[in-house]
């Protein structure tokens, strides 16, 4: 016989079953944040692109992108700018104190390569000073809360030497070497010629300076008598400066009346301004181009009649796959866009294609997209966003 159960809590309890726990319900997917709307690209005839507008500046020089996708650019007159990405709104974050005659005026502009801890800005503008003017490497803090960032505590790290008189050929591009290390910053011969073979100046010299702007250790060229910040010399007017995937230093720069140049930056090599030329002078005299076993670095690439090169980007992008790891130049009187074929440590023609206004700077955006600004001519400084055609 089965033994009844007592009531009251008398006798033996039953057995305790388990309880299952709740479902947990899952986590809500975060909504995504929304990126930048811009316009429809008209596509632009005898190239791959398609072209829209995003913004317009008076006399933009140089252009970087911030992580959040926003853009610092400058203008000639010493305005430094935040852009929103679509460029639908910006504010003045600095006014730096230039002398904007000729080809002065606010240059480059670097993200410290630490700039998401530090804040820093790197960037460039031609100043006078006791005996003339010269070229100027700053940089800045970019502080304050969303929409009301200013750059401050504003410091000098460099300046060419010697002053000259005169407004043309400063130069003034940066590079972050990849692994953060070193900067290095372009001087150019500043139209006076014989500096770039000069030891005791920076004009026509790519240097090789620490974040601080100080010499860095082991260049190779102090033990001859250089300045201990010069990493290679014999250049002219160097106007775009870059590191490829592979570690490799590409420069391009202005040629007189002809040989504009691509050139492969190598430690203490002498690039033959003004000794040797693929061009000629402007007063139609000869001069001797580069030879084999002439003691110069010969160019890569070069050009004539000219492109007037104007900026320097290498694609790192996805947006156009068949041209990841080329060089891309702005053309100033050439109102081009310009690419170079880099196969390792040698360079190729590849197209040049019209974009019908003078292109100063050439960027890579983060979604992939190529923006170029204009310089002069018909618009007064328009980016463009450039994407794929169809």
């Amino acid at each position: 016989m089965t033994a009844a159960t007592a009531c009251g809590g008398e006798g033996t309890a039953a057995a305790t079953q388990p309880v299952a726990d709740a479902p947990v319900a899952p986590a809500p997917t975060p909504t995504p944040t929304p990126g930048p709307t811009f316009p429809t690209g008209t596509p632009v005839a005898g190239t791959p692109f398609a072209s829209a507008v995003i913004a317009d500046f008076d006399a933009p020089w140089a252009m970087t992108f911030l992580p959040d996708r926003r853009m610092l650019v400058t203008e000639k007159a010493g305005q430094m700018l935040l852009v929103a990405a679509d460029g639908s709104s910006r504010r003045t974050v600095a006014t730096i104190d230039v002398d904007s005659s000729g080809q002065g005026g606010l240059m480059d502009v670097v993200l410290a390569p630490d700039f998401a801890t530090s804040k820093r800005v790197y960037f460039s503008y031609s100043a006078a000073g006791q005996g003339g003017k010269g070229v100027v490497l700053a940089r800045g803090t970019l502080s304050g809360n969303a929409g009301a960032e200013q750059l401050t505590a504003i410091e000098t790290l460099y300046r060419a030497s010697p002053l000259v008189d005169g407004d043309g050929h400063y130069s003034g591009r940066i590079a972050f070497s990849p692994d953060g290390q070193y900067l290095f910053f372009t001087n150019g011969d500043r139209q006076k010629f014989t500096p770039a073979q000069d030891k005791g100046g920076s004009l026509g010299k790519v240097l090789r300076l620490t974040p601080d702007g100080k010499a860095a250790a082991n260049n190779p060229l102090a033990a001859q008598g250089f300045l201990p910040e010069v990493w290679s010399y014999g250049h002219r007017n160097l106007l775009g400066i870059a590191f490829d995937a592979q570690g490799n230093l590409w420069e391009q720069e202005m040629g007189p009346k002809g040989g504009d140049e691509v050139n492969l930056i190598l430690p203490g090599r002498n690039y033959g301004w003004p000794n040797v030329s693929n061009g000629s002078n402007y007063d139609g005299s000869d001069i001797p181009d580069h030879a084999p076993g002439d003691g110069y670095e010969a160019p890569k690439v070069w050009w004539n009649p000219v492109i007037s090169p104007g900026g320097l980007m290498i694609y790192s992008g996805d947006l156009f796959p068949q041209y990841k790891g080329d060089a891309f130049i702005g053309g100033l009187s050439s109102k081009s866009l310009v690419r170079v074929d880099l196969n390792g440590t040698n360079a190729s023609k590849g197209d040049q294609w019209s974009l019908g206004e003078r292109i100063r700077e050439v960027e890579q955006g983060p979604d992939g997209a190529i923006y170029v600004l204009e310089d002069g001519g018909s618009s007064p400084g328009r980016l463009r966003r450039l994407t794929p055609a169809g």
